[in-house]
């Protein structure tokens, strides 16, 4: 990355959005931007309040967003789109990030790869069809050697001082791992063969960042791109990283919630919850195989909360008139003193991206605060942001709040030696 330059106040750091157009990422570039400007109040953000205090994290009017995205599009586009679907991008606050958007969208480049034709994120249906009509797409070396160079290319125009590398694009369907994820020469023999069924689009996503010595955060619940090969990548090249699946909406209540009855000794019997949504990701979870990954980072975490088996069940449906509206109905059964049996109902109405940006933003800057203390491997105290936190068991919202509380402390002592 670039190095200090006298013409520049401070340091740049550059956010890399694998799916640089999707309504979360066009909400979390608009928003930073709005809070940069003064425009908004930065409401949501954990990293603007009092657990930060006197913590060096780099400055919103700082972040360069950039990115890859297989949709011919830009950011004032994506936010009208946004606004005229769910209102929640004030017109008037675009009008007034129109040049700042115009500019961020410069560093948006093509998911198509050079001489394929085919995009990043159908990298692997694309191959698979080659494969079929025995032709040859680009190799799978070649994908991961053309992310990298995107990377690059984007840090070197932009003279930025660091990179942290966000995957925002859609829940692939869970992967069963093979031999082929458990250690990194393995895996590159399965990148060498061109094993599309081995090497999913998160993983290449996550490999190139790793590779490159990139802090990551994987948003998404695909479990492929947090392999065990691609763990000792980041251990080798000394990233930190973690994942997965942004806690943002019904599963965070069911964290906070949860703890309660355990405090009070009341017995949860049965915890059933409905969920419907629009939008791409609706649309993509209307898939089974997504769908599943989806449900299972959502549905494990109360045995775990608990400490004992119960009756649980998550439903999802795509309603395509919400767009990126989503509303989540809980009914929890649970039993109390003298064996009475009693009930909670509540219901969740929220928009995704409004949910998931500053939580994404939160993590960008303790990510790359992380990079800034020589830190490596999981960032086991950003777990109360995730679904499926990694190397953790703990999903008691409460407790997983004390640990980042306490890693910052931890920042805080170290700042005044």
């Amino acid at each position: 990355m670039a190095k200090n330059s006298k013409n520049r106040s401070a340091d740049r750091l550059g956010v890399w959005l694998f799916g640089a157009y999707g309504g979360l990422a066009t909400t979390l570039v608009v928003g930073t931007r709005a809070i940069a400007r003064g425009l908004q109040p930065p409401h949501g953000l954990t990293t603007e309040t009092e657990i930060s205090k006197g913590i060096r994290l780099q400055p919103l009017s700082d972040i360069v967003f950039g990115g890859h995205e297989v949709r011919t599009s830009d950011y004032f586009s994506a936010a009208r789109e946004i606004q005229e679907k769910t209102g929640t991008l004030p017109l008037e606050m675009l009008q007034s990030l129109r040049s700042d958007l115009r500019e961020a969208s410069k560093n948006v480049v093509s998911g198509f790869l050079p001489n394929a034709g085919r995009t990043i994120n159908s990298i692997a249906d694309a191959n698979r069809e080659d494969q079929r009509k025995g032709t040859k797409g680009p190799t799978l070396r070649a994908q991961i050697e053309q992310v990298q160079a995107d990377i690059q290319a984007f840090a070197k125009k932009n003279r930025l001082d660091r990179v942290v590398c966000v995957n925002l694009t859609s829940t692939e369907p869970p992967l069963r791992p093979q031999a082929a994820h458990k250690t990194l020469a393995a895996f590159d023999k399965a990148i060498d063969r061109n094993d599309v069924k081995a090497v999913r689009p998160s993983a290449i996503y996550a490999y190139a960042a790793a590779s490159l010595g990139l802090p990551l955060i994987h948003f998404t619940p695909s479990n492929a791109a947090m392999v065990p090969a691609i763990r000792e990548l980041f251990a080798k090249t000394g990233a930190p990283y973690m994942g997965c699946d942004g806690k943002t909406g019904e599963t965070l209540v069911k964290s906070a919630l949860a703890p309660m009855f355990l405090y009070r000794n009341l017995r949860v019997l049965s915890w059933q919850g409905y969920n419907i949504l629009g939008d791409r990701d609706g649309r993509v979870l209307a898939d089974r195989d997504n769908k599943a990954a989806k449900v299972a980072t959502k549905d494990g975490l109360l045995p775990a909360i608990l400490g004992y088996p119960l009756h649980t069940h998550v439903g999802i449906d795509y309603v395509p008139s919400l767009h990126d509206l989503k509303t989540a109905w809980d009914f929890v059964h649970f039993e109390g003193f003298l064996g009475f049996k009693m009930a909670l109902q509540f219901i969740w109405q929220g928009c995704d991206a409004i949910l998931a940006a500053p939580l994404v933003l939160d993590m960008v800057r303790l990510a790359d605060l992380a990079a800034r203390r020589g830190e490596s491997g999981p960032m086991h105290h950003l777990a109360c942001f995730f679904k499926q936190p990694l190397d953790t068991t703990e999903h008691n919202l409460h407790t997983q709040w004390q640990a980042l509380v306490a890693y910052l402390d931890r920042v805080r002592a170290d700042q005044k030696r």
